[in-house]
């Protein structure tokens, strides 16, 4: 596997190991420990900003342009404001915003995602919303099966873990 990232669209200096922001080391060790490629394969590590709109976002994932078979690990927590104890402290718009976006990762909703109020979900601390915008226009096109393996808020912050796979 062939991987080509850079330290905020600089190049890395030489000699040093290459470093991510911590997303996308996380997604890094997921692939690394997750993925057997059958074939040769390249993998980019590109982040979207937090506060980009859902047309930046649909434009983000235009400029991905795959070739052939691809595939695409978005990363975002859900909201951070679920209890007392959560960095955000309680909102109770959170868990129905959590729930919301559950459903839509479950059922592969792309509009439910491309929909998600990019002012909300800085208020609720929902850093996964741009992700999730450019993982629904990437979609855009395809029919999807979905599910959710793991949806849970542990400390206060919600997190997703869910697959989609194109149908034929």
């Amino acid at each position: 596997m062939r991987a080509s990232f850079s330290r905020w669209g600089l190049p890395e200096p030489p000699g040093e190991p290459p470093s991510l922001p911590l997303s996308l080391s996380v997604a890094a060790w997921l692939i690394n420990r997750a993925f057997v490629p059958v074939l040769p394969v390249t993998t980019r590590f590109v982040a979207i900003a937090e506060s980009a709109s859902a047309e930046e976002c649909a434009a983000f994932a235009r400029r991905l342009e795959p070739e052939g078979p691809w595939a695409l690990l978005a990363m975002g927590d859900g909201s951070a404001r679920r209890g007392t104890a959560a960095p955000g402290y309680d909102d109770p718009r959170a868990l129905p915003y959590d729930e919301a976006v559950e459903r839509a990762l479950a059922t592969a909703d792309l509009d439910a995602l491309r929909g998600l109020d990019p002012a909300l979900s800085a208020e609720l601390m929902a850093a996964g919303r741009a992700p999730w915008q450019v993982l629904a226009a990437a979609a855009a096109g395809g029919e999807w099966r979905a599910t959710v393996e793991y949806s849970g808020a542990p400390y206060g912050v919600a997190y997703f873990v869910a697959s989609w796979e194109r149908q034929r």
